[in-house]
């Protein structure tokens, strides 16, 4: 017992050292203080729908945390593409999650970034992506294309930290819901809801 609980501390303490390292050589890269919360990423992993048979793209995982939580919730390894920007992040995804397709790249850019899958429909969207550290068309951007990714109805599920939608309202583009606050978050969490049709 006391074993396990000393590898899970190692582990943590690993994590948000390498968190920590990710956040000083790129703070654009990083939109949070210390890795999300399990709670959170169990929050926004609930919006899967694991019987549509479609993958699921994540965004932004950082140290692995909501990937963790996707996985738990019963997407298959292979059924989970995930884009990260930083090089140091994407090494330890890699090692730590086999399986995954893990994809070193810019969000920004998903024609580029997917490759052979940019044409693939997925389940849903799950974002860690730093909104708030880019300029507003290139959000609209970005949540447009997703959409287009994803079947009409399916949610795009974002985290953020200011206090409204990081995406401004394009009522005849796509719909906005407030998903959830989150205290039990360093510092606590917004989850907004992005959808179509």
């Amino acid at each position: 017992m006391a074993l396990r609980l000393k590898e899970r501390f190692e582990k943590k303490f690993d994590e948000e050292i390498r968190f920590f390292k990710g956040m000083m050589q790129g703070p654009k890269q990083v939109g949070a203080i210390v890795p999300t919360s399990s709670v959170t990423a169990r929050k926004m992993a609930s919006v899967i729908d694991t019987r549509s048979g479609l993958p699921v793209l994540e965004l932004g995982p950082g140290t692995g945390v909501i990937t963790k939580a996707i996985l738990a919730k019963g997407i298959k390894p292979e059924n989970l593409v995930s884009i990260e920007y930083s090089a140091d992040f994407y090494q330890h995804l890699v090692d730590s999650y086999p399986g995954v397709n893990f994809i070193h790249g810019d969000a920004f850019d998903l024609e580029k970034t997917l490759g052979t899958r940019h044409d693939q429909m997925f389940d849903s969207v799950i974002s860690a992506v730093p909104l708030l550290s880019f300029p507003m068309p290139r959000r609209v951007e970005l949540l447009e294309s997703l959409l287009d990714r994803i079947p009409a109805g399916r949610p795009v599920v974002q985290i953020t930290y200011g206090p409204v939608s990081p995406v401004v309202a394009k009522p005849g583009s796509y719909h906005i819901q407030h998903f959830d606050f989150i205290v039990r978050n360093i510092p606590p969490a917004q989850l907004w809801i992005y959808r179509r049709g």
